[in-house]
């Protein structure tokens, strides 16, 4: 080989470790909210996210993304997506964890804590293919509205076989769910949909309409919102309701479920994005009619928790791309991990890390007690709104500093570092982006006064371990009293709302270094507007340490 082609001085590939284990924040988390037992089973999934053809898969399938089918050879309209192997091979591993059903499966306290971990640990080899087990994990609690409906899907949605391809349920080991809720003309703002249901003899509906961004259109059924309207009726004077609707009727007959086309979209390559269009598509009521957000709203919730889970995945990826790096690389006579400006920004950024992964713990946590404790049912009303947007929004400045850690190398698609920054943008888009997570925020303030009690009662399980979090509490409070152009100040009051927050559960659950890192910086004032403005004196070094992924 000729002399120019010795390669010297670049780090290993980071794989063959345990992401799970691996990281100290998760490990931790775990044990403190009683779920310590489910340790030996999430390193066991951890091994396997670490390994080389685990992220293999996660790259094949964004390198080769699904296409669509609309018609067979003979000119048959049959609608269907086709994946990578690598896709399915992700997802045998996500359903056979359990990842989608887990929470609603096992008899355990601990049962979303868990089931939330493993999330995230998997979602750090591919975040596309979470979709659907984020959106089938999440349908089961709003088809409890309807005992009969639950009775004959639930059950499919929690066995943990993956079984791909469209055949009627009753002949399929195991089932997966989506959602279809937003059109064109409205996003978010679902009330104007213009998708039309006819009521028919037999109590099934017809629904008309085109919906512009359902994910995952190879799901077995679909949880899709329209206007119950009267023949002849507008779709403006209808009664905005929740549907099921089953890509295959139970008599074995395809129901009308036309693709038009998959979204061409910046990330989340490997998961079809897809606008269907209904044409008398039978569907079955899901709630009273003109309830179809309230019949919805808790699959939404879940859903915005997974969107905090994928952001704190993806973060923690970066960081641990960013360490590793570090660790291995040599610039200007030493590793760069030890150079005084770049061990601050890995410390700055691994702060960050883990100030969304031990939030994303809480609310866990807090969905695992909600349904027996009103208390922490409150604090997660109000703390998933406030999570989700600053989590959420905190990913793609973090991934932007974390690739440019790796320099050229992190802008080069055979890294893993660009795949990161193309997805950071999503989860701060679905389900609600900021603006729509901020408002929420305002509705819960002024509807719920229980939950801003249950939320500042949080805050004050810190009160006094720190100066500088006690007097950005005391800001926050006087700032929650003051309703002036409260709209307009929304994101700067969930901002801090989101700081105080993480702040309090930092100072009691982090270790001092990483607690006063984040005090000093992000409530204390000393900080710049980019990573790698911690202040002087922090314990840099600790932090990167803790945060650096140990690989044998």
């Amino acid at each position: 080989m000729a002399p120019t082609h010795d390669v010297r001085n670049q780090p290993p590939p980071l794989t063959g470790y345990d992401v799970f284990s691996s990281d100290t924040t998760l490990v931790e988390g775990i044990s403190r909210y009683g779920a310590g037992a489910a340790a030996e089973r999430l390193s066991a999934l951890g091994r396997l996210a670490g390994e080389e053809k685990s992220l293999e898969w996660g790259r094949l399938a964004n390198d080769y993304p699904p296409k669509l089918r609309t018609v067979d050879r003979y000119g048959n309209r049959i609608d269907e997506v086709e994946f990578h192997p690598a896709w399915h091979e992700l997802m045998t591993v996500a359903i056979g964890h359990g990842l989608h059903a887990s929470s609603w499966v096992e008899d355990d306290s601990a049962a979303q804590l868990v089931r939330a971990t493993g999330f995230m640990v998997w979602s750090q080899v591919e975040g596309g293919h979470g979709c659907p087990v984020s959106m089938t994990h999440a349908a089961v609690p709003a088809l409890r509205v309807d005992q009969a409906l639950a009775d004959e899907w639930v059950p499919r949605l929690m066995s943990y076989s993956y079984d791909p391809g469209l055949r009627p349920p009753q002949e399929k080991s195991g089932c997966l769910a989506g959602m279809g809720m937003t059109e064109k003309q409205g996003g978010s703002d679902v009330r104007t949909n213009t998708t039309v249901a006819v009521a028919n003899a037999d109590g099934t509906y017809r629904l008309t309409g085109h919906k512009w961004f359902t994910s995952a259109p190879m799901c077995d059924v679909f949880l899709v919102l329209a206007q119950v309207v009267q023949p002849g009726q507008r779709a403006e004077d209808g009664a905005l309701t929740c549907f099921l609707v089953p890509r295959i009727l139970p008599d074995g007959t395809r129901n009308t479920f036309r693709i038009q086309r998959l979204k061409d979209k910046l990330g989340n390559r490997s998961n079809a994005s897809s606008e269907p269009e209904f044409e008398d598509t039978v569907a079955w009521r899901l709630g009273d009619e003109g309830r179809g957000v309230r019949t919805i709203i808790e699959m939404v919730m879940m859903t915005r928790l997974d969107c905090v889970i994928g952001s704190a995945a993806l973060m923690r990826a970066c960081v641990s791309q960013a360490t590793h790096h570090a660790r291995h690389r040599q610039a200007f006579g030493g590793y760069l991990v030890d150079k005084p400006l770049m061990r601050h920004v890995l410390a700055d950024l691994a702060v960050e890390s883990e100030a969304a992964t031990t939030l994303m713990l809480r609310l866990a946590a807090a969905t695992d007690a909600a349904p027996s404790d009103p208390r922490e049912a409150a604090f997660r009303r109000l703390g998933l709104a406030v999570g989700k947007y600053w989590v959420c929004k905190r990913g793609p400045a973090l991934a932007a500093e974390a690739l440019e850690c790796l320099g050229g190398n992190g802008y080069v698609e055979d890294f893993p570092m660009a795949r990161l920054y193309r997805e950071a943008p999503l989860n701060s888009i679905w389900e609600g982006s900021g603006n729509v997570n901020a408002l929420d925020v305002l509705r819960a303030l002024g509807r719920e006064p229980q939950a801003l009690e249950a939320f500042l009662d949080e805050l004050t399980l810190a009160a006094g371990s720190d100066a500088r979090l006690d007097a950005a509490v005391a800001a926050l409070r006087n700032e929650l009293t003051d309703t002036s152009e409260i709209e307009v100040r929304a994101r700067r009051l969930v901002e801090r709302m989101a700081l105080a927050l993480q702040g309090s559960l930092l100072v009691r659950f982090a270790p001092p270094a990483v607690a006063d890192a984040f005090c000093a910086s992000r409530l204390g004032g000393d900080w710049g507007h980019a990573f790698g403005t911690l202040p002087t004196g922090v314990d840099a070094r600790a932090i990167v340490e803790r945060a650096t992924p140990k690989v044998a």
